[in-house]
């Protein structure tokens, strides 16, 4: 990818939640991943080091925000920190997933709201700009004062889809009602209809699958949502989906977060294949053998090439 310089310099660095992300972004910029130490005392406080200068560039630091959150969190906000006290241009925190986006709001008394936290920490440790993808709250970007660009992981899924020829008959159902606009997206790339799961959830992480909305005999189903967290949703509404009839169900993320045991659930399913981005680095046990996971590095290496050009980013959501 050439980048229109105009006398600019770009540097791309990482801590240690998505290595593998951040080198095949660089890689596509044409650009090395810069020197960066993240280490820790003996005591546990993180400790980083950039072994380079950065004065003068306009520094991207590429950073999921995924288990541990909060040794992934403290990497991000002191290498922002580290790098803004070393005279940078500019620096915009690149995180590929949001931690903390599911507390967006209070549904309880003196519940927090960790999303505006984490937007408020990120901006005092001297963010200009934060680059995500598939907020789990869309309302997230207004909690920043600074420019967040929300990108969109679906259209990578929906050509994935395209290329299975998966037949006529496919539906895109919904796991609960907050999806059906995801949904409908999706079902609107495939040229199918959808269906809605309707559940009920009696406390957290516990799903209950109640009834599904919508003909899905016969048809092969397409599950979508923007998280798979313990696995429960995805297989209930599968085991559902199968006992309605269903030819066969695919379940698709944009981040697999796979807490536990999750990713055994999933390979023990009824579920034919788990189609997932890699905006979270997956241990190896937890690479299924039904997992495919979708490349993001173009996606975010086109957006860090327009603001760094200073070119429109919403081409990338036409």
């Amino acid at each position: 990818m050439i980048l229109n310089h105009n006398n600019k310099k770009l540097k791309i660095l990482t801590g240690n939640a998505n290595r593998e992300l951040a080198q095949e972004i660089a890689e596509i910029l044409g650009v090395e991943i810069g020197a960066v130490e993240v280490s820790k005392f003996m005591d546990g406080e993180i400790n980083v080091r950039i072994k380079e200068t950065v004065r003068g560039y306009e520094v991207y630091i590429v950073q999921p925000t995924n288990a541990p959150s909060d040794t992934h969190l403290m990497e991000l906000l002191i290498m922002i920190d580290a790098v803004k006290r070393a005279s940078v241009k500019h620096v915009a925190a690149v995180i590929p997933y949001y931690g903390y986006a599911r507390q967006d709001r209070k549904t309880q008394p003196r519940d927090p709201i960790g999303a505006k936290l984490v937007a408020n920490l990120l901006t005092a440790a001297g963010a200009d700009r934060v680059v995500t993808m598939d907020l789990h709250a869309a309302q997230i970007q207004g909690f920043f004062d600074i420019p967040v660009d929300n990108l969109k992981g679906l259209p990578i899924i929906a050509e994935h889809l395209k290329q299975r020829n998966l037949g006529d008959s496919v539906v895109v159902v919904s796991p609960d009602v907050g999806g059906v606009t995801r949904a409908r997206e999706l079902a609107d790339r495939l040229n199918c209809q959808i269906a809605i799961v309707d559940k009920r959830r009696p406390r957290p992480n516990v799903a209950e699958v109640m009834n599904i909305v919508g003909n899905v005999e016969g048809m092969t189903a397409i599950l979508i949502d923007d998280i798979i967290d313990t696995g429960g949703t995805m297989v209930n509404a599968a085991i559902a989906l199968l006992e309605k009839g269903a030819k066969e169900v695919y379940a698709c993320c944009m981040h697999p977060v796979f807490s536990g045991n999750a990713a055994q659930i999933l390979q023990d399913s009824p579920i034919k294949k788990v189609i997932a981005t890699n905006s979270i680095h997956l241990p190896e046990e937890k690479r299924i053998p039904k997992l495919v996971q979708l490349s993001i590095a173009p996606l975010f290496a086109k957006a860090i090439s327009y603001i760094f050009d200073e070119l429109p980013v919403s081409r990338l959501f036409d």
